[in-house]
């Protein structure tokens, strides 16, 4: 099923899964407490078994996945700049992990009835997780926005990442061949004005960024995050694990 054009369009979204995954492991054990501790755990290993699938598809081969997943250039990852920024704010954080669990109940909703069978199990799969992940978002904003403190946080970080959501629903290289085929239902510009309801209806007051970012523009912490990853692996390039 795979051609370089539906291989470029899987790969923006198994590289987005890749890295909020990464993101959110980063709060393991630095959590404000400890049950989010877990939950962050547990919904970054969710995020990373999601990009292992997508990348294991793409490269029809499991022992490729790390190739995929560390050993590209910077300039060929095709992921957005939401999931690349360096968030050191616990309400950021809180913030991202909402905005971006919105976007993937759309995203992986078009990969639901995708005519690649393999793709669609791994969507189907995809969507009873992201379930939980936006259950647990929806039910710490509910609770921190009851109070006055929690809402003036919340409401800052929202003016502070919203930025970084422009190009988050900017059209993957290859969309247009993978509608054509089928692997997708619909095109993500489609899904922006669903996304953009859902956000709205949670925070009226949201100011939205120009869209011009595209997947490959890399964010200026991209590189830093891009060396962490990598810690273990560059002590020794040739080991096999």
């Amino acid at each position: 099923m795979t051609t370089p054009a539906i291989h470029n369009y899987l790969l923006a979204l198994a590289d987005d899964e890749h890295f909020m995954g990464q993101q959110h492991t980063e709060w393991i054990g630095v959590a404000p407490f400890l049950e989010e501790d877990m939950a962050f755990a547990s919904i970054g290993q969710d995020e990373l078994g999601h990009a292992a699938l997508l990348y294991a598809l793409i490269a029809n081969d499991e022992s490729a996945v790390d190739d995929l997943a560390f050993h590209r250039l910077p300039g060929e990852y095709r992921s957005c700049q939401l999931v690349e920024a360096n968030l050191t704010d616990w309400a950021d954080t809180l913030i991202r992990h909402w905005l971006y669990d919105q976007a993937e109940e759309l995203r992986w909703s078009v990969l639901a009835g995708s005519s690649w069978t393999e793709l669609a199990n791994i969507a189907a799969r995809a969507q009873r997780e992201e379930a939980y992940h936006l259950r647990h978002a929806e039910a710490l904003l509910e609770s921190l926005l009851q109070t006055t403190k929690g809402s003036e946080r919340l409401d800052a970080a929202l003016k502070r990442v919203m930025p970084l959501t422009a190009g988050l629903f900017a059209a993957p290289q290859g969309e247009e061949e993978a509608l054509a085929a089928g692997v997708a239902s619909d095109s993500f510009a489609n899904l922006f004005p669903q996304w953009q309801q859902k956000i709205s209806e949670r925070f009226p007051q949201v100011e939205w960024p120009e869209d011009t970012a595209q997947r490959t523009d890399r964010h200026p912490d991209f590189a830093a995050l891009h060396n962490r990853i990598r810690t273990v692996l560059a002590l020794d390039l040739t080991a096999v694990w």
